[in-house]
């Protein structure tokens, strides 16, 4: 194995069906979604749908965020009691610079505010990444490189993001990506934080959720280029590097879970990067996506999708203990984990 495995060893989750690890992952499980009429209006006159997260207070914009943040990142110190923050780097994962509608201060205030919200200091190399959708994978990087020069123990990667801004609706829909009363072929969107606590794989008496390989790659023909036929390149490379690093096949995992969110594009880029790659028979190949229950929800989305990869896992619901996930954002750049768990002794 040319890097090391990220052991996950604790979960925060807040999202429209659950505003805690357990009972988001239940919910999401159980196919239960919070899909209801919002405040804002498409163009054809309808209310447009939203999966919003029901806080105490109605707060909106950044505040909002810190507050959904905040609440996951307190669930996974809760978890992990021994963790001391002042010396785990937080790595937050926030929207792409060129998000339609993007909040300010993302870059250099959220984990300010947050660090406020809590009470506490977070690791002078605490950093945002604005990844979009792919930020987790981003995030694990950052931390595996942190964590492998012996830095720093642990680290936290997290995410957070919202939709339900009126200027990216209004993006979105005059784009044709959202879900509305005039066009089938779009996503539902929505809001959410979500964290994890990793540190260097190493022996263990207790299961483990191991992230082991990371891969990334750049799609020309994405989501909003017409002028270009797609073949999945960008997907198949961030899966080749994925399990590049690891020295194994796709054939070897045995679902996926990925970050398609309703639209048409997500799943047919996912079933041609499964053609090109797969290259053996297997009778059964789930593939999960989370944002049928609670959204679009952004860069909050990866750590969603690994807190829902190891409740499974761990609870036995799971297809299997092998699993790809994967991400892509809007301009073409496409990321990919492989995760495996562990449930006895790792030798």
């Amino acid at each position: 194995m040319s890097a090391p495995a990220l052991a996950i060893l604790g979960a925060g989750m807040v999202t429209g069906v659950g505003l805690t690890a357990p009972a988001a992952c239940a919910a999401i499980r159980c196919a239960i979604d919070n899909f209801q009429e919002t405040r804002f209006m498409d163009a054809g006159g309808e209310w447009l749908l939203g999966c919003e997260v029901p806080l105490e207070q109605p707060w909106r914009g950044r505040t909002k965020l810190v507050k959904m943040l905040a609440m996951a990142l307190q669930e996974c110190l809760d978890e992990v009691p021994d963790l001391d923050p002042a010396s785990t780097p937080l790595i937050l994962g926030v929207a792409e610079t060129s998000r339609p509608g993007r909040l300010e201060g993302l870059d250099d205030a959220l984990i300010r505010e947050v660090e406020a919200e809590l009470g506490l200091r977070f690791h002078p190399g605490s950093r945002a990444i604005a990844g979009g959708r792919i930020a987790v994978v981003e995030g694990l990087w950052r931390a595996r490189e942190l964590l492998a020069s012996r830095d720093v123990d642990r680290a936290i990667v997290a995410g957070v993001d919202g939709l339900l801004i009126a200027s990216s609706l209004a993006a979105f829909e005059a784009r044709d990506r959202l879900l509305t009363s005039r066009n089938s072929n779009g996503f539902i969107p929505g809001e959410a934080a979500a964290a994890l606590v990793v540190e260097l794989a190493g022996p263990s008496e207790a299961p483990q959720l191991l992230c082991m390989g990371l891969g990334f790659g750049s799609e020309p023909a994405h989501v909003e280029a017409d002028d270009q036929p797609l073949r999945a390149d960008g997907l198949v490379a961030a899966i080749r590097g994925a399990l590049g690093e690891i020295g194994t096949t796709l054939a070897a995992t045995d679902f996926r879970i990925v970050d398609v969110s309703g639209e048409q594009y997500g799943f047919k880029e996912a079933a041609l990067a499964l053609s090109r790659l797969l290259r053996e028979r297997k009778a059964e190949y789930d593939i999960w996506h989370p944002a049928d229950c609670i959204g679009e929800v952004g860069a909050a989305i990866g750590a969603v999708m690994l807190g829902v990869t190891r409740a499974a896992v761990t609870k036995a619901y799971a297809p299997g203990n092998h699993v790809l996930a994967h991400f892509g954002n809007d301009d073409g750049r496409r990321a990919a984990a492989i995760l495996s768990y562990q449930p006895v002794r790792a030798s």
